[in-house]
């Protein structure tokens, strides 16, 4: 018998085949893993590093806890339903047919079938397990509840079930269903894969093993959705479906009553499926079920329908009176708007000589620098190199100067990677030797020098000013909003300084160098944690470079709302963090809100678009998440140190129970505000986004009649910035000014209101003012007992006081104001108008609003060169705002804005070497005026027909020409308006005197 002969060559080992693919797997999972460990384990070290490894630990445990609660739960009822229809097969099928079939799916199942029966259960358990993780902070605060001390209206039970006990019951419940589901779906498959259900001619046949198991399947499912019934009827004080939130009349009368029915039915006929399994008698469970579905298709659908159609309709404000209440007092509380103060304005549009007299302190301090104009004016003056940065939104605060409480307008210097030159784009440096910004720069808001630029009252590299200078508080910014995403610092006690610390401040200096010395991130001197970090941030270079030693530090997660974020997962941040110098060191205030959609009774409102406005469209404020709250509190102000990053979170409502829950469950993290500085205390200002939300309520809920809000006859709007194109928000402004019933200023953010915008269309007329207390005092630990308070000046319709819009529409066609601007556009510059401010001064309202020019060429930057005033139906126009209101008020108006001593003093008034205005001529000023806009006029056509012909030369030739011109004919036009009046008093022909304008109304 000859012997086969061997595919295999003489002399050739056999080759092992398939050992590559099983390799290439493990070697796969191991990189995975290790990729996942370095994510997880530079967590762990930034924690721990920033002093909150609680919160990570806490967290994270949680999430695996229920995590395998809810793997364990869900593997275990599917892989018993499985295995009991498995046990509980038949041993012959009654159909040779049906047999055949399915004895082709057996055995193709076969080969893999304890495979399939452990990881299906394994597959849906990973999913559950998942999805009941990301719930981990409703089971948190379940265990961990605090109760509020208030009961809702229907119920009677305290608010803290709704937002602590309800959500959590309903997770679990709705949990428990869809197991049930899972598994009972698990179970009828196998059962009919091996027989124990078969579909035939005479019907379905099942065995007495799958009828019971189908049974309990079926009496747990009706029984959990009888739980579900029961707590539905609580769910509906928390309904958002209707015109207004709640449990309205239907819900009271007719679907509560139903669902507690439902209840009840479900849970009998789950019984009857129970009884059914034992004696083997479905009829009765059967006709139970069908009457359940009637009953919740007819009870639960159709007659609350009726009752609404025909019983609420025809009567519905009448029927509706009592839970109209409801509503308005559970929102009102809801959002903190229970205890506004509300105050009748009878407000005058009559501007009479003197009436500023009793705002002179608010007249003085009045804000004409505007943040959001004038960052490019930080820029050219103060940013030094090109690798650094000003926000294109600066902040506006107040410091004590002189004994005196001044509104300042403030920016750090951060650092700009991208503003290094091509050939410094290198790792070294951009991660190594430019690491940070410095100093902070600051100008008055109420004043600007004599040529339209910022009062700086904090400026220069090394910082120096009012705030301090480099040996009196730490300049340098390692963590703000522009920070790089890594930086690595930090050395051995006398190694070689590697970072670019700041340039020269004047010719002949050198450059400085500068060791980071603080603790700012986890150490990333050792071989692994170079590794570790080398993965996370995809960089070979941080693990090779020179640049990392032994003592080094990475720093990361530098935007300050992110580090909040990231140590306190249950807040919602505001979008708009801002710098203060505090004891000693430039901190970014964060404020942190605890907000919940559970509240019952009141509305719900969508984050982000009660938060829109026109700085959020511009990009120059963070917006809000895109999720619906209807409870919210600032229940934590939190700091970050812009030098070492360092995260302090404290309660500020330590009132709120959420927080309280929440300080349970992180009990180290959280510091009572009785441990603020008196520094910090007063740099703490109310926040924006908070009062963005309650000022979109107010609009409708500060009516509190049920009758009056049924009818929204009453409602308001948040008027539209007038100063941009597009239709959006006027955003709130901080500035320091006196309420009518206040007896000194207070810093306030503040925000008008107009009658309700319907279909884009609306009277622009004021019928309201907000405004937030926002100064919270300057002792340690000691909150100002009128912080947050809101007061809301309620004007009366009659009164036709103009809106913002109409106050704008009043500057833009009044002929003088515009012949003046037009003056100020020749030679292609810009005339850029400022926030446009409503103050409630004089007995009426007024309208302030500075104007800046803005000239061409890369490094322009906006100057301011006027003010624009009104008050009622009349409109001043000035180079200064003290002139401005001058002549608004009758020559007169009482009181010294603070720009008071520019009067005389503006870039346009040609003064003699004394510094006294030149003595005027009238008649050559106008000669004078007319040759240098001919001159100017003969500039633009010559440079048009050079540019057009391609001649550039040319071109800036006549462009000089044209400035010259053009500051000729301001000189000129100075001439004009200086003889005016006497000394104190506005110019009449220097600026227009107040113009009459149509009455304002809709």
């Amino acid at each position: 018998m000859s012997r086969p002969a061997s595919p295999v060559p003489p002399g050739r080992p056999p080759t092992r085949r398939g050992a590559l693919t099983p390799t290439l797997i493990i070697v796969a999972l191991i990189v995975v893993g290790f990729i996942f460990f370095a994510n997880v384990w530079t967590d762990v070290l930034w924690y721990q590093q920033l002093g909150y490894f609680e919160v990570f630990i806490t967290e994270n445990l949680a999430r695996i806890g229920i995590f395998m609660t809810g793997f364990a739960v869900m593997f275990t009822a599917v892989f018993f339903a499985i295995r009991i229809a498995y046990h509980a097969r038949p041993v012959y099928a009654p159909d040779s047919e049906v047999r055949d079939n399915l004895n082709r799916y057996q055995a193709q199942l076969e080969p893999v079938r304890r495979v399939v029966m452990v990881g299906l259960p394994i597959l849906f358990g990973l999913f559950a397990g998942s999805a009941a993780a990301s719930q981990w902070q409703k089971v948190l605060l379940f265990f961990n509840q605090e109760p509020f001390g208030q009961n809702d209206p229907l119920f009677g039970l305290d608010i803290s079930f709704y937002l602590m006990t309800l959500p959590f019951l309903g997770f679990v419940t709705g949990f428990l269903i869809s197991v049930t589901v899972i598994a009972g779906l698990a179970g009828i498959l196998t059962h009919y894969l091996y027989g124990s259900i078969r579909i035939m001619e005479r019907g379905i046949f099942t065995s007495r093993a799958a009828q019971i198991h189908l049974a309990v399947t079926g009496a747990a499912f009706l029984l959990l959705m009888g739980v579900n019934f029961w707590l539905d009827r609580y769910s509906t004080v928390q309904n958002n479906g209707g015109r207004w939130a709640g449990a309205l009349y239907t819900d009271v009368n007719a679907v509560i009553p139903t669902k507690a029915i439902l209840a009840v039915a479900a849970a009998i006929v789950a019984v009857l499926f129970i009884v059914a399994s034992v004696i083997g008698k479905w009829r009765l469970p059967v006709i139970g079920t069908a009457m359940l579905i009637i009953t919740a298709i007819l009870a639960g659908g159709v007659y609350p329908w009726v009752i609404q159609q025909f019983q609420v309709r025809p009567s519905e404000q009448t029927l509706e009176n009592e839970f109209i209440k409801r509503n308005i007092a559970m929102t009102r509380a809801a959002y903190g708007l229970d205890k506004v103060q509300e105050k009748r304005y009878n407000a005058t549009t009559a501007a009479t000589s003197g009436a500023l007299a009793p705002d002179a302190q608010t007249t003085a301090n009045i804000r004409l620098l505007d943040p959001n104009l004038i960052s490019d004016a930080f820029s050219q003056l103060e940013q030094y190199r090109p690798y650094y940065q000003f926000p294109s939104a600066l902040n506006v605060d107040r410091y004590v100067i002189d004994g005196k409480v001044q509104d300042t307008v403030i920016a750090v210097r951060e650092l700009n990677p991208e503003g290094l030159a091509t050939n410094q784009q290198s790792w070294l440096n951009r991660h190594v030797v430019y690491t940070h910004g410095y100093g902070v720069v600051a100008a008055k808001g109420n004043k600007f020098t004599v040529d339209g630029k910022p009062d700086f009252l904090q400026s220069g590299i090394p910082s120096t000013g009012a705030l301090g200078n480099d040996s009196t508080y730490q300049p340098r910014v390692y963590f703000g909003q522009d920070s790089p995403d890594y930086s690595i610092v930090g050395a051995p006690a006398g190694a070689q300084h590697r970072e670019q610390d700041r340039p020269a401040a004047k010719e002949g200096d050198g450059e400085t160098q500068y060791t980071f010395t603080g603790n700012g991130g986890p150490n990333v001197g050792s071989f692994f944690n170079k590794i570790l970090y080398a993965i996370k941030f995809q960089s070979s270079d941080l693990l090779l470079s020179d640049g990392v030693n032994a003592e080094s530090q990475i720093l990361y997660d530098r935007n300050p709302r992110d580090r909040v974020e990231k140590v306190a997962p249950y807040l919602t941040v505001d979008g708009n963090p801002y710098p203060a110098v505090v004891d000693g060191r430039v901190k970014w205030i964060v404020d942190g809100y605890t907000t919940s959609p559970y509240f019952p009774y009141s509305q719900q409102e969508q984050l982000s678009a009660a938060t829109a406005d026109s700085q959020t469209a511009a990009n120059r404020t963070v917006a809000l998440p895109n999720s619906s709250v209807n409870y919210i509190r600032n229940s934590v102000k939190a700091t970050v140190d812009a030098y070492d990053g360092s995260v302090t979170l404290y309660a500020w409502d330590d009132q709120d129970p959420v927080l309280k829950a929440w300080q349970k469950v992180f009990p180290t993290s959280v510091k009572p505000y009785s441990e603020m500085s008196g520094a910090l205390m007063s740099h703490v200002r109310y926040p924006e986004d908070l009062f963005k939300v309650q000022r979109e309520l107010l609009g409708r809920y500060h009516v509190t009649n049920p009758d009056s809000f049924y009818t929204n006859i009453d409602a308001w709007s948040v008027p539209n910035d007038p100063t941009v194109k597009d239709e959006v928000k006027q955003p709130p402004y901080y500035m320091s000014l006196k309420m009518p019933d206040q007896d000194k200023p207070a810093f306030q953010l503040t925000s008008s209101f107009i009658p309700q915008v319907v279909n884009n269309a609306a009277r622009n007329v004021l019928y309201g003012y907000l405004a937030a207390d926002s100064d919270a005092g300057n002792q340690k630990g000691v909150k100002a007992a009128s912080y947050g308070q809101l007061r809301l000046l309620q004007i009366p319709p009659e009164t036709q006081v103009p809106g913002p819009g109409q106050a704008q529409n009043k500057f833009n066609s009044d002929p003088t104001v515009s012949q003046a601007l037009n003056l100020l556009r020749q030679g292609a510059s810009a005339v850029l108008n400022g926030n446009l401010l409503t103050l409630p001064v004089g007995g009426g309202m007024a309208y302030v609003q500075p104007v800046y020019l803005r000239s061409t060429g890369e490094t322009s930057y906006p100057t301011l060169q006027r003010v624009l005033v009104a008050f009622g139906d009349k409109i001043g126009f000035a180079p200064t705002l003290d002139e401005a209101l001058n002549q608004l008020f009758g020559g007169n108006s009482g009181a010294a804005a603070g720009d008071k001593p520019n009067k005389g003093q503006t870039p346009a008034t040609p003064t003699t070497p004394g510094g006294t205005p030149a003595a005027p001529s009238s008649p050559d000023a106008k000669a004078e005026l007319k040759a240098a806009l001919d001159e100017a006029n003969a500039a633009i056509k010559a440079g048009q027909a050079a540019l057009a012909k391609g001649d550039f030369a040319t071109y800036g030739e006549e462009q000089k020409k044209l400035n010259a011109a053009l500051q000729k004919a301001l000189e000129a036009e100075a001439k004009l308006e200086a003889p005016a009046a006497p000394a104190g008093t506005a110019s009449p022909s220097a600026t227009p005197s107040p113009t009459p304008s149509a009455t304002a109304g809709g």
